[in-house]
């Protein structure tokens, strides 16, 4: 795993692709993320600047693809001192949907870059590279990539300055007990 030296003095900020973050955790682990502990572990001792979570929700008040109800996920993230940015589901007129933030992040990283020393990318999804390496090569910022190893493309894994497997953190992935409740039925 790569590294990069982390300082008190450094302002950071996190954008996480809740989509992608959902879904890992939920198939890869059948758990889900607890974002106090995900936020507070990502910034350590550094300045956390401001942290944001991108969300899709639907007009029947569910978020698609990130959780049971809106209000208990939003909520979650809220208490963890995450900022919504939150996007209405697109239903085309075939019925297919679209629920997608990649360019509406990659654009407040680049106009928070400013602020910044550290980016951290909360997402496993290789669309990012190319935004990894403006932030890296055109911004100077140090990028990390936070993501579940086993979903993450390996070539944004190795773009960053540094990787981090959220399953081997500490309490931020809950596990659910669904698996040992239907053993015992059985």
């Amino acid at each position: 795993m790569k590294s990069s030296a982390r300082f008190e003095s450094q302002r950071v900020g996190i954008f996480i692709d809740a989509q992608n973050l959902y879904h890992s955790a939920r198939n890869l682990y059948h758990g889900r993320v607890n974002y106090v502990e995900l936020v507070k572990q990502l910034v350590g001792e550094r300045q956390l600047i401001r942290a944001m979570a991108y969300v899709v929700k639907s007009e029947e008040r569910q978020v698609q693809a990130v959780g049971p109800t809106e209000g208990s996920f939003f909520d979650a993230l809220e208490n963890a001192g995450v900022e919504l940015r939150m996007k209405d589901l697109q239903i085309y007129a075939d019925g297919t949907k679209k629920a997608d933030w990649d360019v509406g992040l990659a654009v407040d990283a680049i106009r928070m870059s400013e602020f910044l020393d550290v980016v951290i990318l909360v997402t496993g999804d290789g669309d990012f590279i190319p935004l990894v390496d403006y932030l890296k090569w055109g911004k100077g910022r140090l990028v990390e990539i936070a993501a579940f190893g086993r979903s993450a493309n390996a070539k944004l894994q190795e773009s960053g300055d540094t990787f981090i497997a959220l399953e081997t953190m500490p309490r931020v992935l809950m596990r659910s007990n669904i698996k040992k409740r239907f053993q015992k039925i059985i």
